[in-house]
């Protein structure tokens, strides 16, 4: 069901698509449509359209879902989907300017052969804005520690610079407001030979692909690591936890439920096996988080973003609290 627009929706430049689904646009590949999706020309026609836009209409910056479930029922509102407009990246001494619609991985590549070292960025999956809104990190390294400073397009359609310490950078997450879509970031990363850096991406990729899934269709780790957990209850006791180690250890690895399963090779990873919902993925997963919880009293939260509204049943709207 549409959401119903109090006034015209802005005239663009760019492409402005009514009812499109997002199951192709997502790495899990499920999830109903979007009322509306936006893929603008370039900045001026973003600040446009989010100027004249309905202020009670939702928007969703989406990039290419790689950490994402849209649930069957789609998202009311626009989503908002950076192109070509927005993937631009160079490269000044040691520090990397790319735009929001860079891949991770791309950016990685190009840094590298000028001689900078944001090689953590290699094996992340998805795009510049994304990593920059969730704090992206592995190996160690993470958006916080080379974020020098991000452009961003509220939701009046203004342009606002922002500082790391403006983001709020904790465990995976930040404090972007509601609506407002990062356009581009600047980053520094300490110099290195290329070679050398490649080297290093290499290895990175070797041990990515020998632990995870990488042939699945899956959207990267489904819940964050707990931050800490003592089996005594004494402050000097507390241990960092994986994911998956708790995941395995209350047996929920392999689990399935419809088309949905926990990998065999990763047990934090959550994979559509073909004939997947949104429904099965996210039902299975809070499955695993009921038993971890039964098992150990740790609650996972979630690191894949759920959006929109689950399929309405029978004399339900997609919006009835009865449907989740």
């Amino acid at each position: 069901m549409t959401m119903p627009m109090t006034a015209p929706l802005p005239s663009v430049r760019g492409v402005l698509t009514r009812d499109r689904p997002l199951a192709d646009l997502t790495w899990l590949r499920v999830g109903g449509p979007a009322d509306w999706l936006f893929q603008p020309a370039d900045r001026a026609d973003l600040q446009a359209f989010l100027a004249g836009l309905d202020p009670a209409v939702p928007v969703f910056p989406m990039g290419v879902g790689s950490n994402l479930i849209v649930r069957d029922g789609g998202i009311r509102g626009v989503v908002i989907r950076l192109g070509r407009g927005f993937n631009d990246i160079s490269v000044d001494g040691g520090r990397v300017r790319a735009g929001a619609a860079a891949l991770d991985g791309q950016v990685a590549r190009r840094a590298a052969a000028a001689g900078v070292d944001l090689t953590f960025l290699r094996t992340i999956p998805g795009t510049i804005g994304g990593a920059v809104r969730m704090n992206a990190g592995c190996y160690g390294s993470y958006v916080a520690d080379h974020l020098v400073g991000a452009t961003a397009v509220t939701r009046q359609g203004a342009v606002v610079e922002l500082d790391p310490g403006a983001l709020q950078f904790a465990y995976r997450r930040s404090a972007l407001p509601e609506g407002w879509v990062l356009v581009s970031a600047l980053f520094e990363g300490g110099r290195g030979d290329p070679a050398e850096l490649a080297a290093k991406m290499d290895a990175q990729l070797a041990r990515r692909d020998a632990s995870q899934p990488v042939g699945s269709r899956s959207a990267g780790s489904t819940f964050r690591n707990p931050a800490g957990y003592s089996s005594t209850g004494r402050a000097d006791d507390v241990h960092d936890l994986k994911a998956w180690k708790v995941i395995e250890a209350a047996g929920m690895r392999g689990a399935r439920r419809g088309g949905a399963e926990m990998s065999g090779k990763h047990a934090n990873f959550l994979i559509n096996s073909g004939a997947a919902t949104a429904a099965d993925l996210e039902g299975l997963g809070e499955d695993v988080r009921k038993r971890v919880f039964q098992h150990s009293g740790l609650t996972l939260e979630w690191e894949i973003m759920r959006v929109g509204e689950p399929a309405a049943g029978p004399g339900l709207e997609p919006g009835d609290k009865k449907g989740r």
